[in-house]
């Protein structure tokens, strides 16, 4: 079994593809105003949004997008305008991470882990 694709909703699809192609997604099916996605620059995997009159409550979704060189897409984000809630650090967990919002309020998460991802020290056989 491989993932294809995750799907989250969005109030203004607009803004969002805006916003997600500003973070480096390759749109591949424009079906506006209900439902678009992009393929990811790396790897196989696509994303898709489409339009609700209401966003879930609680804490909503949290996004992961892996990029080897971090800190200059960090660096290259905030030169578009791409604002952060927290800036690059190194976590426990071995990973580099640092935190974003969508314009629906989603947590978007860049980070770096490299083998960490799959195989941390802690992995169970």
């Amino acid at each position: 079994m491989n993932l294809n694709q995750i799907t989250i909703p969005s109030i203004d699809l607009e803004k969002a593809v805006v916003f997600y192609k500003k973070l480096g997604l390759h749109l591949i099916v424009d079906a506006l105003p209900r439902y678009v996605r992009f393929e990811c620059p790396d790897g196989e995997s696509t994303f898709s949004i489409h339009k609700v009159e209401e966003l879930p409550k609680g804490n909503g979704i949290s996004i992961y997008f892996e990029d080897t060189n971090l800190d200059t897409l960090v660096k290259q984000l905030k030169e578009k305008g791409i604002i952060f809630t927290r800036e690059p650090e190194d976590k426990s967990w071995l990973w580099r991470e640092t935190h974003l919002k969508d314009p629906d309020g989603n947590t978007i998460i860049l980070y770096h882990a490299g083998d960490n991802r799959k195989n941390p020290p802690w992995r169970i056989n």
